[in-house]
């Protein structure tokens, strides 16, 4: 069979990553001033690799300054590992009973749950307020978690993934005398794998980057997740933007780790996504 290249499709992919580079610049700029003294972050031309290094200075002030970064990131990680897990789960089973459990007013009900998604989140904010202070839930991290444990957008991805599943799986499984809960955690669960990774990846990261919530519901500074403590930082260090930079690195690599980690299961998702059973 004759070789031949696609010019099209060779120019395409310089193209898109030209444009990729172009999109990381920002972030390698980051890096590489986290990494250098004050007086070389504006330096023209712009120096990628610092000639003079003080990324220990910078990180220890960080880490050990007045700014408790160590107790902002473990605040954060529970808050996050926690609001997943109850969102998968609760989004994953809401997913599942409107895909394949037949009841009355399932579609109007996903409808309504769909109309949630509508109402932007500031709207509902002092009743949320009012309502955690009933429950004296306002300034606690469980307050936050139960914030993030519902959401319209993960139900209604997840409902697109049960419906793929081919119903003669769960047929054969009800024939051989599986209840619900059998079916939706031994048959329909393995089969959605990479769409709850996603999922739960997407989860973690908007907990992680939300400063919204944590700013109107925490009042203690103990309390506090690294989206404050990153912006009580900068507003103290306005004029080191080497140690802002050095924050803001902290708190994205556990981002960049966990997508790393999590990559091909989000590939799988987006995959499984396209191919309807």
């Amino acid at each position: 069979m004759k070789n031949s290249i696609d010019w099209g499709k060779l120019a395409l992919t310089i193209v898109m990553g030209a444009l990729g580079f172009l999109f990381l610049l920002p972030f390698l700029w980051m890096i590489s001033a986290s990494f250098k003294p004050e007086v070389d972050v504006f330096k023209y031309p712009i120096e990628w690799i610092p000639q003079n290094w003080q990324a220990y200075q910078n990180y220890y002030n960080v880490w050990f300054g007045d700014h408790p970064f160590a107790a902002y990131y473990w605040n954060t990680i529970k808050v996050s590992v926690m609001t997943t897990i109850l969102s998968v789960t609760i989004s994953s089973m809401a997913a599942y009973a409107f895909a394949h459990v037949q009841f009355k007013g399932r579609d109007f009900m996903f409808v309504i749950v769909l109309m949630t998604f509508m109402i932007p989140m500031y709207s509902i904010v002092v009743p949320q307020f009012m309502i955690f202070r009933w429950l004296n839930l306002f300034d606690s991290h469980l307050g936050l978690v139960l914030l993030g444990s519902f959401s319209a957008l993960g139900t209604f991805m997840l409902r697109q993934f049960f419906m793929g599943i081919h119903k003669e799986y769960l047929e054969a499984a009800r024939i051989d005398g599986a209840g619900q809960y059998k079916m939706f955690a031994s048959i329909a669960i393995p089969l959605v794998r990479p769409a709850l990774a996603t999922y739960a990846i997407l989860r973690f990261i908007w907990t992680w980057n939300d400063y919204a919530n944590p700013l109107i519901f925490l009042r203690s500074r103990h309390l506090e997740t690294i989206q404050l403590g990153i912006q009580k930082f900068a507003s103290e260090s306005g004029a080191f933007y080497s140690l802002i930079m050095a924050g803001t690195v902290s708190a994205i690599v556990p981002l960049i780790i966990i997508f790393i980690l999590g990559q091909k299961q989000v590939i799988e998702g987006i995959a499984l996504g396209g191919v309807k059973g």
